[in-house]
């Protein structure tokens, strides 16, 4: 929080911005609104580091929910509170994903893995659990790996709708009413794609409406030139004239380009996930 002096004229003497500090010099705040405010250090009455709302277990279940939505697969089932899901091809997304049953978390006896176990095994995929933070953890004997990071924004808070679209936004097959999905290209498949990414836009039981950055691809030398920021800014401007409020976009850790970009875009990080494979003969 930056609290600073007005000049001469205005109604008040000082006034507050709450945001995220850009510079020490000169003072510099993003407003949570989007606004950047810039003062000399004799203006400054007060800046002071404010503690980020915590994040609940169900903001975790009701963000989840909404990607659950987004990307559906090609098959569901529902198992004890589990979302099992595969995709066109194996690891696609192939998990199962700990949403829980109204009031209660899933299960995790043995008869309910072994129930998930035969139902990945009866479509000839492995058996691969996504744990959200708080929302499960991995089985005894199970291997642990490959975490990644779900990062959120607030749609006020990042990049305002372009005028006019860079991105060519290919929503034709924009999928049922729950869930609108667009797939955005940035250059011509008869020259060469630089950049291509989905956006999903689903809904959460709270009633906030999700946008999913996802798929993101940035030819190799075309990276580190702002393309991939590009497309994603002009999706979430596609995804604002959907209704969506917010929005989110999944990295894996180690992914230090990805996490730079979600970062620039103005997200930060919500929770993380890692996954779990079934021990090889158990």
């Amino acid at each position: 929080m930056l609290r600073y002096k007005l000049p001469p004229g205005y109604s008040h003497p000082m006034t507050d911005v709450i945001g995220t500090l850009e510079s020490a010099d000169p003072i510099t705040v993003r407003g949570n609104d989007g606004r950047v405010v810039t003062v000399s250090a004799d203006q400054v009455i007060a800046l002071k580091v404010l503690a980020a709302r915590p994040i609940r277990v169900g903001d975790i279940r009701n963000l989840e929910i909404a990607a659950a939505a987004g990307s559906p697969g090609t098959e569901q089932a529902r198992i004890d509170g589990w979302l099992l899901r595969i995709g066109h091809s194996p690891h696609d997304m192939d998990s199962a994903l700990p949403l829980g049953e109204p009031g209660g978390s899933a299960s995790r006896t043995p008869e309910t893995l072994a129930a998930i176990r035969s139902w990945f095994a009866d479509r000839g995929r492995p058996t691969t659990l996504m744990l959200p933070d708080r929302l499960g953890i991995a089985p005894p004997t199970w291997i642990s790996g490959g975490e990644g990071i779900i990062f959120a924004a607030d749609l006020d808070n990042v990049a305002p709708t372009p005028p006019q679209f860079t991105t060519t936004i290919d929503d034709a097959h924009a999928g049922d009413s729950l869930t609108r999905v667009a797939t955005g290209t940035i250059g011509s498949a008869d020259t060469m794609i630089l950049a291509s990414a989905r956006a999903a836009v689903s809904d959460a039981p709270d009633g906030r409406r999700w946008a999913g950055l996802l798929d993101l691809a940035v030819a190799d030398a075309h990276r580190r030139h702002g393309i991939g920021t590009l497309i994603c800014t002009d999706l979430l401007g596609w995804s604002r004239i959907q209704g969506a409020t917010h929005a989110y976009l999944a990295v894996p850790e180690d992914n230090t380009a990805a996490v730079a970009t979600a970062r620039s875009l103005g997200f930060v990080e919500h929770h993380r996930y890692r996954y779990a494979t079934a021990p090889v003969g158990a």
